[in-house]
């Protein structure tokens, strides 16, 4: 009888432009497109675990970032950790391709 675990169920402010950043990070980490996205992170020498960074530079799209720091505080860290939950599901191939991407450094 652990305890586990659970993230806090928060309720989405603005959930029309909530679910337009959704959908622009679900975009990016789709199968046919998270390579491209990663090669556009490695071309703006950006740490991928920098979420608003990626956001500032438009690789999220243009109106993204704009969109993002429209909402409040608990819709933009339930939209951080999607991005940060979506990044660790890359496929191992993809990962080991990008692999500096993934480093800390």
């Amino acid at each position: 009888m652990g305890n586990t675990y659970q993230q806090a169920v928060l309720a989405i402010v603005d959930p029309a432009t909530f679910a337009s950043v959704r959908q622009a990070v679900s975009t990016a980490f789709s199968t046919p497109r998270v390579a491209d996205f990663l090669k556009s992170v490695e071309r703006s020498s950006l740490r991928i675990r920098d979420f608003e960074s990626v956001l500032a530079k438009g690789l999220l799209g243009a109106l993204t970032a704009e969109q993002y720091a429209g909402l409040g505080g608990g819709d933009q860290g339930q939209l951080r950790e999607l991005y940060l939950a979506s990044l660790e599901q890359v496929a191992p191939g993809l990962r080991n391709r990008f692999f500096k991407l993934y480093a800390y450094y």
